[in-house]
């Protein structure tokens, strides 16, 4: 998720009205404001991520699974934690944190469901 923050980091500095690519889906028009990102595709997923100090609020709805979901990432130091929660019932925790040029996350589900991703600026995620 730390790849989450650090990709809306870096739409927050770009201009106001922009055109995001995600992989495998119709391109995004996005706006932002000081604090808020909001961008929504032509399929007609979207949404929006707002930041307070060092907390991000991150909201959405996805097209395909018909869900909205909502997550709060909190950040003290190297480590990020978050926590969500969907629509139809599933919640996730899970953190980040910087080692260097990598970034370790891991989440846990409801649903039983575990991920862990690292991603480093040489070796790409993995």
């Amino acid at each position: 998720m730390n790849l989450l923050r650090a990709s809306v980091l870096l739409l927050l500095a770009l201009p106001t009205a922009l055109y995001a690519m995600p992989q495998g889906a119709p391109l995004a028009l996005c706006t932002r404001s000081a604090t808020l990102l909001a961008c929504q595709d032509g399929r007609g997923s979207y949404y929006s991520v707002r930041s307070e100090g060092s907390t991000f609020y991150l909201r959405g709805y996805d097209f395909n699974s018909r869900r909205l979901w909502a997550q709060t990432n909190s950040r003290y130091g190297s480590l990020t934690f978050f926590t969500g929660l969907a629509s139809d019932g599933e919640a996730w925790v899970g953190y980040s944190r910087r080692i260097g040029w990598t970034t370790v996350n891991r989440v846990s589900s409801s649903s039983g469901r575990r991920f862990s991703l690292h991603c480093s600026l040489i070796a790409g995620c993995r």
